[in-house]
């Protein structure tokens, strides 16, 4: 089983940038697709990015988003740029084993290991 925790949320200014982390611990984070979702007050899990278990391959629905992942230290990261205020919600990353090495995944359901969430609020 493997855990996941993020971490680099925080207060930012419109406009601005964050990056951030997803550490996993108790499995080797090479052999699972990686996801990024969020959840703002009042609404349901949203779709951010997601990546393939090898990196080769991934999507984000959000082009000022950038999912990576360096599986030598078994992290996962997204890099947001240009902030807005709408973005502001809790962010979870989560996992699921893949046996596919380009395969990734969209839905919430589709992933087995989610990490705690860490708080991104941008002001305007």
């Amino acid at each position: 089983q493997v855990q996941l925790v993020e971490s680099g949320g925080g207060l930012v200014q419109a406009g601005g940038s964050l990056r951030l982390s997803c550490a996993a611990s108790g499995r080797t984070l090479s052999s699972y697709a990686m996801g990024w979702f969020r959840q703002a007050p009042g609404k349901e899990r949203e779709f951010v990015a997601a990546i393939s278990r090898g990196g080769g391959s991934s999507d984000s629905r959000k082009g000022r988003f950038t999912i990576s992942r360096d599986n030598a230290k078994n992290t996962a990261y997204l890099q947001m740029d240009s902030l807005k205020p709408e973005d502001t919600a809790v962010y979870y990353c989560a996992a699921r084993l893949a046996y596919a090495t380009s395969t990734y995944y969209y839905e919430p359901n589709d992933y087995a290991y989610w990490g705690q969430g860490t708080q991104v609020t941008v002001s305007s």
